[in-house]
């Protein structure tokens, strides 16, 4: 089964999750992939608890979690606010990346986008009958048949493709790759759309409007930006990234993260306490 070169965008200091877990990224099946991003597997033993901590992309991810015998599947919505997790002794996470907007197309009336933004639902809830392929993905031992029991988990809940998801996935693809697009008004003038009808769309498919979603990705790309480059050169990179100023972008980020960008940086060179939190997901 395909892996995948790995990303760490969006997790918070991530060097100092992966000196402490096993995180690969594998390819679902092929008539997954158009909406599901990847899947994404961790495996810990920590002799000292970590909190892990991602600035989450604007879509949806399963997590199914197994730690030292205790079990947890959720869905996570599109996060306002940081995803943590506390990662203690012997575990292990399987996780959907879906790609934005995707999960409608598993979830039809069960859990719709709005009712996932911002919350975490157990799985069972929002895609409801999964239990039994839940607890055998929890059980397969091995990456591929992790992979596998993933693939036979979403089967039978999709994906059922429409118009409307397709459009408003292919525009946050759009926004995605596209750094020229830093206004709702920008992008409702290259989709043919009103801003009121873009909104509407987004409202509808992601959970999340389209001002949201495009200063996730610019927030997602100045993470990368501070976690990376030892020296990163705000002004430029504000102006880059669309922001008004660099305070605007300095504000933005420390609301996201919890801390400036430059004190962000200096943490990863300074040596953690015993239960420092970085970043674990998707």
């Amino acid at each position: 089964m395909e892996a995948l070169r790995q990303d760490t965008r969006g997790i918070v200091a991530a060097p100092r999750l992966l000196s402490r877990v096993r995180f690969r990224r594998r390819a679902p099946a092929p008539a997954l992939r158009r909406h599901v991003e990847h899947y994404w597997l961790i495996d810990w033993d920590l002799p000292v608890p970590y909190t892990s901590r991602v600035f989450t992309h604007p879509c949806v991810n399963l997590a199914l979690r197994l730690s030292d015998g205790a079990v947890e599947s959720e869905a996570v919505g599109p996060l306002h606010r940081l995803f943590e997790t506390r990662l203690s002794g012997h575990g292990r996470v399987s996780g959907v990346q879906f790609r934005p907007g995707a999960f409608r197309s598993f979830s039809g009336a069960a859990c719709s986008p709005a009712a996932l933004a911002d919350r975490r639902l157990p799985l069972d809830e929002a895609l409801p009958g999964s239990r039994d392929a839940a607890d055998a993905v929890l059980a397969a031992a091995g990456d591929d048949a992790r992979v596998a029991a993933l693939d036979a988990l979403l089967a039978p809940h999709g994906p059922v493709p429409d118009a409307a998801t397709a459009r408003a996935m292919a525009l946050a693809h759009r926004v995605r790759t596209d750094r020229t697009l830093r206004r709702v008004d920008q992008l409702a003038h290259a989709a043919g759309l009103s801003v009121r009808s873009l909104q509407r769309l987004f409202a509808t498919v992601h959970g999340i409007g389209p001002k949201r979603l495009i200063r996730r990705y610019r927030l997602l790309d100045a993470l990368e930006h501070a976690t990376t480059e030892p020296r990163p050169d705000w002004g430029r990179l504000a102006g880059d990234l669309g922001y008004s100023d660099q305070s605007h972008l300095v504000r933005e980020f420390t609301a996201a993260v919890g801390v400036p960008p430059d004190g962000y940086v200096r943490t990863l060179t300074t040596p953690p306490p015993s239960e420092y939190s970085t970043g674990a997901a998707g």
